[in-house]
């Protein structure tokens, strides 16, 4: 598709309904700046009016990072002599990282390497995260006197709870693929030579049921974690429920079934 092109920090490959975005800042760990952000942007912002994209892949070029966060360089120096529009620019940030979570298809994180501070951020938002084994994971931030941004620390506590997302905060460490797995942070953790082989696997598991059906689904369980309660999450889902009822997919694949 000729209008998945033309990024300046990332390429966004399409192939039989599963998009692949890549970040290209290998000399820097792939860090978000806001190049990189931006690209972003555009690019879920297209895959949002794709229906036809099953799943999206997000990785980073190289075997030393997915991300190892925001680029530093670019928070150097007095307060004053930054934008003073940054508090606006953050506000556009969030909205960037929470796109993987917001997009009609579930996106899945290929992690090798450091996934860190921005990078981790928009991790948490996509809807899985597949790691390779000696892959790190941290929110250095407090390291440079700054706090974690983007909704990650709403986010955080809803993956691995308040406990652990304050002690991956406070204390500024990093944590391994174990621990990672462990807490709930990630999926899966594989050797690094099988790391395409797991996300292909969860891929090919996605686009062999329902497509409507799990669209519907990622709608539901997105409203269910931010629910106020069980009764505000039921009333969203009786209605996603009977909206996929609705569908030709859920009638002929109730056919199918039936028949074997």
């Amino acid at each position: 598709m000729s209008f998945y092109s033309a990024y300046d920090s990332i390429t966004v490959d399409v192939a039989d309904g599963v998009a692949t975005i890549e970040f290209h800042r290998p000399e820097k760990y792939n860090a978000l700046n806001t190049e990189v952000m931006l690209d972003l942007q555009r690019a879920f912002a297209e895959l949002q009016l794709d229906r036809d994209i099953d799943a999206v892949v997000v990785t980073g070029e190289g075997e030393d990072a997915f991300s190892a966060g925001a680029d530093i360089e670019q928070y150097a120096g007095p307060a004053e002599e930054h934008d003073p529009r940054q508090k606006d620019r953050q506000d556009l940030f969030y909205d960037i990282y929470r796109a993987p979570l917001d997009l009609h298809a579930p996106v899945i994180a290929k992690i090798d390497g450091y996934c860190a501070g921005g990078g981790l951020i928009l991790a948490m938002y996509c809807d899985m995260r597949v790691a390779a084994e000696g892959s790190q994971f941290g929110v250095p931030t407090c390291n440079i006197g700054q706090i974690p941004t983007g909704g990650s620390n709403y986010r955080a506590v809803q993956l691995v709870g308040e406990a652990k997302a304050k002690e991956l905060v406070l204390t500024a460490g990093f944590i391994d693929d174990e621990e990672a797995h462990r807490i709930g942070l990630v999926n899966h953790v594989v050797p690094s030579e099988d790391l395409d082989e797991k996300v292909a696997g969860i891929v090919d598991a996605i686009q062999s049921t329902g497509r409507s059906a799990v669209k519907n689904s990622k709608k539901a369980i997105n409203q269910a974690a931010d629910a106020p309660d069980i009764d505000a999450a039921r009333e969203y889902e009786a209605d996603l429920w009977w909206e996929q009822f609705a569908t030709d997919e859920r009638r002929n694949l109730v056919d199918e079934f039936n028949e074997e």
